[in-house]
């Protein structure tokens, strides 16, 4: 990410922002307040600007992203090479799970649609954190599995709609 300011280390994770990611963040939601505290110093604040690329469709996928504020737009390219949004992700949404699961590059670039601020964890902070606090990291783990279950059933569900009139 060009023109990012990057913070790392359990100085710049507060008690504020450990309070938000259990409430608002789906995938840390079950872990307890000590817990996040443990795994404050593996994670990275980060601001970007409007227009800013977080990271494009192809990249080799390393970290998650989660929104403490301000707005990201996913785009895909279409066939004629046009970006088009699929969706917008604000305060408390993620995106990138995959990348701290499996090598694959990106399946869609991502985009500050307004001033906003991320906090990532990286695949190697993840996998150390499995490592050495394997009951955090498992939890870690259940909650990626069951957003892209949530997500692979939303997808099922909208190809059933489509695939209706069809039949």
């Amino acid at each position: 990410m060009e023109g990012t300011r990057t913070a790392t280390g359990g100085s710049t994770i507060t008690h504020a922002i450990i309070n938000f990611l259990m409430l608002n963040i789906p995938i840390l939601a079950r872990l307890k307040d000590e817990e996040l505290r443990t795994i404050q110093k593996y994670l990275n604040l980060i601001e970007v600007i409007p227009g800013e690329i977080v990271f494009k469709e192809g990249d080799r996928g390393d970290y998650v992203c989660f929104v403490v504020d301000g707005a990201l737009d996913v785009l895909k390219e279409s066939e004629t090479g046009e970006s088009i949004v699929i969706s917008t992700l604000s305060k408390g949404r993620s995106i990138g799970e995959m990348a701290v699961i499996d090598e694959l590059p990106r399946s869609a670039t991502v985009k500050a649609r307004t001033k906003s601020t991320l906090i990532t964890l990286s695949r190697d902070n993840f996998n150390y954190i499995l490592a050495e606090h394997s009951t955090v990291g498992v939890k870690i783990l259940k909650g990626v599995a069951r957003l892209l279950s949530m997500s692979l059933r939303k997808t099922s569900s909208r190809l059933a709609d489509y695939m209706l009139p069809l039949g």
